[in-house]
């Protein structure tokens, strides 16, 4: 789940490029684990910022134009290039073990439940 050039631009300038951890909610659905890649993706040589999500979690159908709502926990790495997509493909897979094992820890755990995940009640979001 991809975030949007303008709210790419709206996150704080000084936040570092990396892969992140934290929380992810679509909608007023369930939160789920999540993964989170801030920066120019260097192994496809973009050339502009990119906020990439990547929820731990198979949805059944596609959720476009739906409210992402993400809490940032953890840092995991610096954002850095790939000398093959298998190279990339295999961090992202240690990214998302590592994201999983924190996510589990208690003081991670908690704050799955906090209220920031929870839509007001009554308020339609893409006629849902």
């Amino acid at each position: 789940a991809n975030f949007s050039e303008q709210v790419v631009e709206s996150f704080p300038s000084d936040i570092s490029t990396g892969i992140y951890y934290g929380w992810a909610c679509v909608g007023n659905g369930d939160v789920h684990k999540m993964v989170l890649s801030i920066g120019w993706n260097p192994f496809y040589k973009n050339i502009k910022k990119s906020v990439e999500t990547h929820i731990i979690h198979t949805f059944k159908e596609d959720f476009y134009g739906e409210i992402l709502s993400i809490a940032i926990i953890g840092y995991i790495r610096p954002e850095k290039n790939f000398d093959s997509l298998e190279a990339l493909i295999s961090a992202i897979q240690e990214d998302i073990e590592e994201a999983k094992r924190q996510l589990d820890l208690p003081e991670h755990l908690k704050l799955k439940e906090d209220n920031f995940f929870h839509l007001p009640e009554g308020k339609i979001v893409n006629n849902h």
